[in-house]
């Protein structure tokens, strides 16, 4: 099983898409013609890419939750609260588990079960089980756009469906829905079943229908360095270009230091620009979202609302498009959507009081030049095993750990780099593993890495990377000893 990087012609496409169509009865109900006739009615403040594009022009940050839940009236309930209540500008749904995994029998036996107990006994909304009919009625009765959130290696039918069903924006992609989880998917699969989403969205786009499509950022969501997460975002930003998309928005996981996160955010913009325009791929619009933080929480609610405002602050100061938002509930499971909306409401306010502020040093251009030469060092060589297909490229270099992504589960990532804080809380590399950076970025890291060492008293080792996983939720963000 090889992967290129080359647009899928159309026989490909339909001859996969007769299959996929297939996979569950709902399928027979996607019309693309018709699809594409009921997006072209939407007005304008439902489309999400229009939404996103509009606030990057008047430097704006709006905010999205996450949320989803089994039934299509109790999903509406939802989406309306956090609309309303928690004036969220954008509308998520996030998909459960069973559709995840492409397990739709499961998932009519949980629809089934939520009906029967008057509850969601899903973790998500089953938008394959509902079909194009029940998305529909979902866009319908909410006024901002919506995105399919999810966490599916095989997202193909989920994408036919909730497409023709309305839905302007659809995340994921094939490496950032595999490595961070899944165990045993083959890297190259999930990227070729990717390339099917990325052909259905660039067919709408050129139907006149523009589809926002977003990589998911944060990976595992724990110190992941700028670098890593940036190469993995660009990677899927150009096979999706490849395939016909034109609205792309990249993402990036909050790691705590302002000022490293804000040169994560606007390096990611620009790179990913510069790596676009380096392929040929044109008249694009990249956007950004910055995910509020993605590790542990305190169980403290007025302590989560301190995580989450920081996040806000920083998705303010970075001038990110859009920021993800976390709810006071984080660290006790599935929120209400009460508490869904206040952590949108603090978020929102927060990101109002920094609207007209941003942040400039030369630290900070600092930080941006060593997160741009960390990129250029992976990149290059992610080409240079790819003979210069990106799709090909890299395959290859998370089978070399070229890109390596620290504590994913899957078998296709070398697990060998291990991150942790310096002295400020920035990320650095404290093992390197087979990323192919050039001495003096390694330097750097390991002169940054013994900084710490020496001001804590004790020997750089994996006992950092641990202190540094529970900080937050013990109220830090430098897992220092006895602190």
């Amino acid at each position: 099983m090889e992967i290129k990087n080359k647009r899928l012609t159309e026989e490909e496409f339909q001859a996969q898409r007769k299959e996929v169509l297939a996979q569950w009865p709902t399928g027979k109900d996607v019309d693309f013609e018709a699809a594409v006739a009921y997006h072209k009615a939407l007005p304008e403040e439902k489309v999400f890419s229009a939404k996103l594009n509009k606030a990057k022009a008047e430097g704006v940050t709006l905010i999205q939750p996450r949320a989803g839940v089994a039934l299509v009236d109790e999903h509406i309930k939802l989406m309306r609260y956090l609309e309303n209540e928690g004036e969220a500008d954008l509308l998520p749904t996030t998909i459960d588990a069973y559709t995840r995994q492409n397990r739709y029998e499961e998932c009519q036996k949980g629809i089934d079960e939520s009906i029967r107990l008057g509850k969601s006994m899903l973790n998500g909304f089953p938008a394959v089980n509902h079909g194009v009919a029940g998305c529909r009625k979902v866009c319908e009765s909410v006024k901002s756009p919506l995105q399919v959130r999810h966490g599916t290696p095989d997202a193909r039918l989920l994408a036919e469906i909730t497409l023709a069903g309305g839905f302007t924006s659809y995340e994921g992609g094939g490496i950032s829905y595999n490595i961070p989880y899944t165990k045993s998917a083959p890297l190259a699969q999930t990227m070729l079943d990717w390339q099917y989403v990325d052909r259905l969205a660039g067919a709408y786009e050129e139907a006149g229908v523009p589809i926002n499509r977003e990589p998911y950022g944060p990976l595992t969501g724990t110190l992941v360095p700028p670098s890593i997460s940036h190469v993995v975002a660009i990677i899927e930003a150009l096979v999706a270009a490849e395939q016909g998309v034109r609205n792309i928005t990249v993402g990036y996981g909050q790691l705590g230091n302002l000022v490293q996160d804000v040169a994560a955010i606007r390096t990611l913009e620009e790179l990913t620009e510069e790596y676009m325009d380096q392929f040929g791929y044109k008249n694009h619009c990249i956007t950004t979202v910055f995910h509020q933080w993605m590790g542990g929480f305190p169980q403290d609610e007025a302590k989560a609302f301190g995580v989450i405002s920081w996040g806000a602050a920083t998705a303010a100061l970075s001038k990110a498009t859009k920021v993800i938002v976390k709810t006071p509930h984080e660290a006790m499971g599935i929120p209400t959507m009460e508490a869904n909306a206040q952590g949108l409401r603090a978020t929102k306010q927060v990101v109002r009081m920094l609207s007209d502020q941003t942040v400039a040093s030369k630290e900070l251009e600092e930080e941006k030049a060593i997160i741009r030469a960390e990129v250029k060092c992976m990149m290059d060589k992610t080409l240079e095993l790819g003979n210069g297909d990106i799709a090909l490229g890299a395959v290859r270099a998370f089978e070399a750990g070229v890109i390596d992504v620290p504590f994913a589960p899957s078998r296709a990532n070398a697990g060998k780099m291990l991150p942790a804080r310096d002295n400020d809380g920035k990320v650095r590399m404290l093992n390197f593993g087979n990323i192919p950076f050039t001495k003096d970025i390694m330097d750097f890291h390991t002169a940054k890495i013994e900084e710490r060492a020496k001001a804590e008293k004790r020997a750089a080792s994996f006992q950092m990377v641990i202190d540094d996983i529970y900080a937050i939720s013990a109220g830090r963000l430098v897992g220092k000893p006895n602190k």
